[in-house]
């Protein structure tokens, strides 16, 4: 018999027989579990659950088979064959080394995912040392007057390409609420972890200026609360009285491009799980 290999996520208020329930159906079924991780979130009273497993069954007849235990414990769950990539798009500026190192890792096989189009505010000849392949690359130039427009083609291109998930790779324009409002749970952003201390231009000038002893990278949700999303993924180095703010500018490209392909990473095996303001990371 032929197997597929599922990732299953779930959350619900918490109440005992969860964990039993899902085990006993992938069981029933002849699944082998590989991995299974959860968390019971004592603040919001609800539960949360990520299961990595093998089953002969189709994705079509595992879905209907699990309905009934989805209205039994009123589960928000999803469950997706590892085969069916995940469709995203990446946005980028001028600052293009999130971008290069995304492209790199998708290309080696490290983010297993379908890049459906690129997107930047600049010219196709920025990038004219960059390999986009075959990948589509859209031009929509952001100004005051043409910034909405320029969101309903972006909208569109979503649509369009049926994007799961839209990647800002130090994309240098700030959404709008109403698209960051129709992005929600769809969109993530990386930035220095110097907000909000140190906002708006050059943050890496201004902490040397400070004499920081510590730099760091996020990587989050957007939400219409520029900055504030829910956190993914984190990460620091140290730095010291001898680096300039060319050093902590080169340092902190490091972290950024970690950090996002990380978050990246997390999200395409299914890791990620929304919980209000803040999320929960099955980390691999």
């Amino acid at each position: 018999m032929t197997t597929e290999n599922y990732y299953l996520t779930l959350t619900c208020p918490n109440r005992p027989g969860i964990v039993a329930a899902v085990s006993t159906y992938i069981f029933e079924l002849g699944g082998d579990i590989e991995e299974a991780q959860q968390f019971d979130d004592k603040a919001s009273k609800r539960f949360f659950m990520r299961v990595s497993f093998s089953c002969g069954a189709d994705s079509k007849s595992l879905k209907a088979g699990f309905i009934e235990i989805a209205k039994r414990f009123d589960l928000t769950w999803d469950l997706r064959a590892v085969k069916d990539l995940k469709r995203v798009l990446i946005m980028a500026s001028k600052l293009d080394h999130c971008l290069v190192d995304l492209l790199y890792r998708w290309r080696i096989g490290e983010l297993p995912m379908i890049i459906s189009g690129i997107v930047s505010n600049h010219p196709r000849e920025v990038y004219s040392s960059i390999d986009f392949a075959d990948i589509p690359f859209y031009h929509l130039p952001v100004t005051p007057e043409t910034k909405s427009k320029q969101e309903v083609k972006l909208l569109k291109i979503v649509a369009d390409a049926k994007v799961d998930m839209v990647i800002l790779a130090r994309y240098m324009q700030i959404l709008s609420d109403d698209l960051s409002t129709q992005l929600s749970g769809r969109c993530i952003n990386v930035h220095h972890s110097f907000l909000p201390s140190f906002k708006g231009a050059k943050p890496y000038h201004q902490a040397h200026a400070r004499g920081i002893k510590l730099i760091g990278a996020t990587a989050h949700f957007v939400t219409s609360d520029l900055d504030e999303g829910p956190i993914i993924e984190q990460d620091v180095t140290r730095v010291t009285h001898g680096d300039t703010p060319e050093d902590l500018v080169r340092k902190g490209r490091d972290l950024e491009r970690t950090v996002l392909s990380r978050a990246l990473r997390y999200y395409l095996h299914d890791r990620v799980l929304i919980n209000g303001a803040t999320s929960v990371v099955f980390s691999d």
